[in-house]
């Protein structure tokens, strides 16, 4: 895994400055410690951090093809490359190494814009081809790999794999959009093509975007989409054992490298499934490593030990501090842009014990979305089906009605917290699965905003983002449309980005056996009986893995990496949640009506309601505008609930 930077003059030839993209490339040191390369030639320049994986000795980047034209920065595994450089030999290309790198150059020479079409991988890269002087970017199509970039006022394109690359060019807006603004509130992140900066993109998954000089910038072109054709008629049994085989040639592919290589083994059923794959597929033991949890409500350690048994892998275990708050500041500057899923923190925590015995891990990231594992999917099919039973124009002032008297009771039993169910009755279907995923829902997040702000958003709502990827959807039906959304919106804006920033904080490669994209693509065709059947989702990976995992891991509760919030909010961060929530970089930013966030901060402290989820959101999106000031962070007061 690596990280890349361009610059690249929309205008003219004018000399690259080399020493600012050789600091940009430098701040990315992390993804890549093994080795830095430049390539510069009049109006273009090219930066890559190198994390050796394959063909560690001749792998170096930027890399050129044989007469010097075509140059690539490449980040990520292509992991069809042996056949894919098998076929381009017997086009009459030469290649002078054996990675996938040089795959890339050929393929372009080869097939041009479509090459991507053929990779079979994570990729994010930046090709230059000096012959038709066209840079050419593009992304792996379910956005594992990360890739920003912003067209300068000063006539210059910035590329980077990360947002702290650009954030070092001079000329890079610094400008908070509105819109992304009220989109991190509502999602937890900045989802894709925005980013928290106005003119700062990212490139979307699936997309290419092809710049020549002298010409506009065109929109980025989709070159892969989930594709949710249905398959011909197949039994339960059948779909099983197919999808048995898929999983194991997706995890097979996976196993390519010349450093040492593990998994993730939370013990849960996909971390579990790739575990077990994995097992049958190498000679000796895997190497496993899991976290713990002083809470029994959040601890998933011993059923990751009984999978470890099973199948004897080398497991490692490693104890959270309970209080392991000292990476709130941390993440800031891993995340770059405002991040609220705290997750992060012990995904980072994972990441560096992974670090310490191997290079490159698998993980079971991607089962939920493809095979409808999340409860929100459950109860958005009920919902769905009540809707239908009562026109929209009935079920708004109704339900509405309903849900603004009923009151919100965190601290009951949840078949008496109905409040959320009834407010999303009365919407329609996208814009109940908006309220049921918000982090902080419509009226609340109505009320963060000062009139100023309110005014600079110019009417925009963050559900806008479901409603434009629901609008070009490929399905209607309700599970597989909820599904979709969270393949273009959750799981790369949240899980991909949560999981690439803490694992290449510690140079550590991840690969994800259940995104692999031949494998999503079959999945999104099965009949959704086989996904989601009653209240048990996942149900066909369930099925299959029945000869291969104990039942108790396979149909137990699904839990998840969490963190005490509300507790730290009322104890040890009480005071630092107070000072950063309320304070003078708050204040000053403009955005946010500070009486009401005070009432937040009070009503929370005092016990009167849980108001953790948007306090987090606070505290995290201070600490990016504290850094983006480069003001002194709020000290965390270890130890002080005064």
């Amino acid at each position: 895994m690596c990280g890349l930077t361009a610059l690249f003059d929309l205008r003219d030839r004018r000399p690259v400055d080399q020493v600012l993209l050789a600091r940009m490339t430098r701040r990315l040191a992390h993804r890549g410690p093994d080795g830095e390369g430049l390539h510069c030639e009049p109006g273009v320049g090219l930066g890559h951090r190198r994390l050796a994986i394959i063909d560690l000795a001749g792998g170096t980047q930027p890399l050129a093809n044989e007469d010097g034209r075509v140059w690539v920065a490449y980040n990520g595994e292509i992991y069809n490359f042996a056949e894919l450089m098998a076929e381009l030999e017997a086009l009459g290309h030469r290649f002078r190494t054996r990675c996938d790198t040089e795959v890339i150059v050929h393929a372009w020479e080869a097939w041009g814009e479509r090459c991507v079409e053929r990779f079979r991988g994570m990729f994010a890269f930046a090709l230059w081809d000096g012959r038709t002087q066209t840079l050419f970017l593009a992304r792996d199509r379910l956005g594992i790999k990360p890739l920003f970039y912003a067209a300068l006022a000063d006539g210059w394109l910035a590329v980077a794999s990360e947002l702290k690359a650009l954030a070092l060019h001079p000329a890079l807006p610094r400008t908070l959009d509105p819109r992304a603004v009220e989109s991190y509130f509502a999602y937890g992140y900045v989802p894709e093509p925005h980013t928290i900066h106005e003119g700062v993109l990212k490139l979307p998954p699936g997309h290419t975007l092809t710049v020549r000089r002298g010409r506009p910038l065109p929109a980025p072109a989709p070159y892969w989409d989930v594709p949710f054709v249905p398959h011909g008629p197949m039994d339960e049994a059948e779909a099983a054992a197919e999808l048995v085989e898929r999983i194991r040639e997706a995890v097979r592919i996976r196993l390519v490298a010349e450093v040492p290589l593990g998994a993730f083994l939370s013990g849960g059923v996909d971390s579990s499934t790739v575990v077990a794959t994995m097992a049958g597929l190498v000679d000796g033991p895997v190497n496993t490593c899991s976290i713990s949890f002083g809470d029994p409500a959040f601890n998933e350690a011993a059923y990751a030990a009984r999978v470890a048994e099973r199948y004897r892998t080398d497991h490692r275990v490693r104890q959270v501090d309970p209080d392991d708050f000292d990476l709130v500041d941390r993440l800031v500057e891993v995340y770059d842009e405002p991040y609220a899923d705290s997750s992060a923190m012990p995904t980072y925590r994972v990441c560096e014990l992974a670090r310490e015995r191997v290079t490159v891990a698998l993980s079971g990231d991607g089962g939920d979305e493809n095979l409808a594992g999340y409860r929100r999917y459950r109860w958005h099919v009920y919902e769905e089906r009540l809707r239908a039973r009562l026109p929209l124009a009935l079920r708004r002032p109704l339900f509405g009605l309903l849900g603004r008297i009923y009151p919100k009771m965190d601290w009951a039993p949840k078949v008496l917290r109905a409040k959320a169910t009834l407010e999303s009755l009365a919407r329609d279907a996208v814009e109940g699965y908006f309220h049921s995923v918000s982090v902080l829902g419509d009226p609340l997040r109505a009320r963060l905003w000062s009139e100023g702000f309110r005014r600079a958003l110019g009417g925009f709502r963050a559900v806008e983002v479901l409603e434009a990827h629901a609008a070009r959807a490929p399905v209607r039906s309700p599970l597989s449309l909820v599904q979709y959304l969270d393949l273009k919106t959750y799981l790369v804006g949240d899980i991909l980005t949560k999981v690439d920033r803490a694992s290449m904080a510690h140079a550590l490669e991840v690969r994800v056996p259940l995104l692999d994209h031949e494998l999503v693509a079959w999945i999104s065709g099965l009949p959704e009986s086989l996904k989601l059947r009653g209240r048990e989702g996942k149900y066909l990976l369930k099925r299959a893995m029945e000869p291969l995992l104990p039942r108790e891991i396979l149909y137990r509760p699904k839990m998840g990496f969490a963190v005490p919030l509300a507790r730290w909010f009322r104890g040890p961060l009480r005071r630092r949640v107070r000072e950063a929530v309320l304070g003078e970089v708050m204040a000053d930013a403009g955005i946010f009506d500070m009486d009401f966030l005070r009432r937040l901060v009070e009503q929370h402290q005092a016990g009167l309601r849980d108001h953790s989820a948007a306090l987090w959101s606070l505290l995290m999106f201070e600490g990016f505008l504290r850094r983006q000031a480069g003001a002194a962070a709020v000290p965390p007061a270890r130890g002080r609930t005064g």
